[in-house]
């Protein structure tokens, strides 16, 4: 099986083909090709971290849509003065799937 870890919005993924992984926002409309940076190559028995033979390891994915993460709700408050400040947050994510590993 052949599988690789790869940076995607910040974060690292264990992705092979076919799977699809949620990321932070990238600027990329549905439909793109994109190219994420491998860290490591698993190929069979064979595993691979030498950054000169990585860098010539391309996994590409295709963006699927564009999403919103779950709301965040963030309250402040302190006893006796009245003061409450509610903010909440949802951040935006990518999600890709992984078209191949080369």
């Amino acid at each position: 099986m052949v599988y690789a870890i790869v940076k995607a919005g910040g974060r690292q993924e264990k992705v092979s083909v076919g799977d699809i992984v949620v990321m932070n926002s990238i600027e990329a409309k549905a439909g793109d090709t994109v190219e994420l940076p491998a860290l490591l190559l698993v190929d069979g028995e064979k595993v691979t971290t030498d950054a000169a033979k990585l860098a010539k390891v391309k996994v590409t994915a295709e963006v699927v849509r564009d999403e919103k993460g779950p709301k965040i709700v963030i309250l402040k408050y302190k006893n006796k003065t009245g003061y409450r400040k509610r903010q909440g947050h949802r951040q935006s994510l990518t999600r890709v799937k992984v078209t191949g590993i080369k």
